[in-house]
């Protein structure tokens, strides 16, 4: 009888991924627009599920959050009513009064910081690369809004 000779070559992936995560290879701006990969009932479809998905999930978060918000004032409130937090009233005025100024000096020049104004600039170019992709991600997230 023949001895089975069971060789496997092995195909080691990990020099391959190393300092590369799927969504640079996705959306890397030397990787294309997902136009030249994609036809447009693919890109309406991944858009449209990934736009539903956060959506419903943003909606869900958001509940959660306002109720969490919500709650902790009306806690705060009956603390103070029943006598549990004295508030500095001048402390939270002066404060205030702070806060408004700083917003006043850092609002007068109107200038957007450079890693800002560069972060702005990629993903613009992203969208106006992937328009159908960005449509059918909008309008999922907002179906999932609704849902």
């Amino acid at each position: 009888a023949g001895a089975k000779d069971d060789t496997f070559s092995v195909l080691d992936l990990t020099e391959y991924t190393k300092n590369r995560p799927w969504w640079r290879k996705m959306f890397n701006p030397s990787s294309g627009s997902s136009a030249e990969k994609y036809n447009v009932a693919t890109q309406l479809v991944i858009g449209g599920v990934t736009g539903w998905c956060t959506g419903f999930i943003f909606q869900k978060v958001g509940k959660l959050a306002a109720t969490a918000v919500g709650g902790g004032f009306f806690l705060l409130q009956i603390a103070n009513h029943t006598g549990y937090i004295k508030v500095d009233w001048n402390l939270v005025q002066r404060d205030m009064n702070k806060a408004k100024q700083q917003l006043k000096f850092h609002s007068s020049g109107n200038k957007m910081p450079p890693e800002v104004k560069s972060r702005v600039d990629e993903v613009v170019i992203f969208l106006k690369k992937n328009v159908i992709l960005t449509g059918g991600f909008a309008g999922g997230f907002l179906l999932g809004m609704a849902s």
